[in-house]
């Protein structure tokens, strides 16, 4: 019986070690997905910070391109009302 005794003293240690390792796989993978989602977050905040610098640039090259034209003022106001009908569709876009 002893040995018996013995296996199964085995198999009871074998089984607890696995449960500990399954606990700390899962500590670990827990952290894992909380680092994934402040990356996630990080890199969705990133983003949005470039979509702004983007368009921060697209309206100072159209201010440079404007200021530096002789053109007269109907074709500015043509260029003003493209701008604002885009600026529209862009809003009905966000609207959605």
């Amino acid at each position: 019986m002893s040995v018996i005794a013995n296996k199964l003293d085995q198999v009871l240690d074998r089984t607890q070690k696995l449960v500990d390792l399954s606990k700390a796989l899962q500590e670990r993978n827990d952290l894992i997905n909380l680092e994934n989602q402040s990356i996630k977050v990080a890199l969705e905040t990133s983003e949005n910070k470039r979509k702004d610098l983007e368009e921060k640039l697209r309206v100072l090259k159209l201010a440079k391109s404007l200021e530096g034209t002789s053109e007269k003022t109907l074709d500015i106001k043509q260029k003003i009302n493209e701008f604002v009908r885009e600026i529209d569709k862009c809003i009905v876009l966000l609207n959605k």
